[in-house]
């Protein structure tokens, strides 16, 4: 693999603190019915406009509208540097980099935001684009449509890229794009949802990605 595709939320960075407390101003902004506290953790990754009918399904699709606006009310404000880098994650990309691989980040992040969060760290040193959700988070939302932008993009071989990321979602999108599964365990998805999505490889910490991409490719070649 030379085009390397993160996924932001629980595979770059560790954003729950931030995310979390958007969702519960939004839940009681607009009245809703409250979640237990480990329950917030299903929404870090797939897009709210996907995650909110499913939770609360009471809720029309002007209702949705209008919770997104209020978690992004509080989230641009408040929670969107309430985030910090995984463990040796900077390490691994400054070791992938030295191995000719390219590197990206697509996010279900509104672009906007992600490139905020790009220059606050200088993941730019790192990543050569940096693709996530459309701003209404209407037009491109999936994981499946942010890929299919980034790797238009960026001109890449699809049998020479992977997409790498904690959740289902990343999976799914990867797979849909005909490009290669690495899934992440350190993040917010299990081992179980990442293999039942479709990675063929899982790492337990950043350090361990070139091992498996490596993995990965020998897999590939059989």
């Amino acid at each position: 693999m030379a085009n390397l595709f993160f996924d932001f939320d629980g595979t770059v960075a560790d954003s729950e603190v931030g995310i979390v407390a958007g969702l519960k101003y939004m839940v009681q902004d607009r009245g809703l019915r409250p979640l237990d506290n480990s329950a917030y953790t299903q929404f870090i990754g797939p897009a709210l406009i996907d995650m909110l009918p499913k939770v609360w399904p009471e809720l029309d699709d002007i209702e949705v509208k209008r919770a997104i606006d209020a978690f992004h009310h509080y989230y641009e404000e408040e929670g969107l540097y309430q985030v910090e880098l995984y463990p040796n994650f900077l390490d691994t990309m400054a070791k992938l980099k030295q191995q000719d691989n390219q590197l990206y980040i697509a996010s279900a992040k509104p672009e906007t935001m992600l490139h905020r969060l790009v220059k606050h760290f200088s993941l730019d040193q790192y990543f050569a684009g940096a693709y996530g959700a459309s701003d209404d988070e209407e037009t491109r939302v999936t994981k499946t449509d942010i890929l299919t932008y980034a790797l238009k993009d960026s001109q890449v071989a699809l049998d020479q890229s992977a997409m790498i990321g904690d959740r289902a979602n990343d999976m799914i999108g990867g797979k849909a794009n005909h490009v290669q599964l690495l899934g992440v365990t350190y993040g917010f998805g299990s081992a179980k949802e990442l293999k039942e999505a479709g990675a063929k490889v899982l790492v337990d910490q950043p350090a361990d990605i070139p091992a498996g991409l490596a993995k990965l490719a020998k897999i590939n070649a059989k």
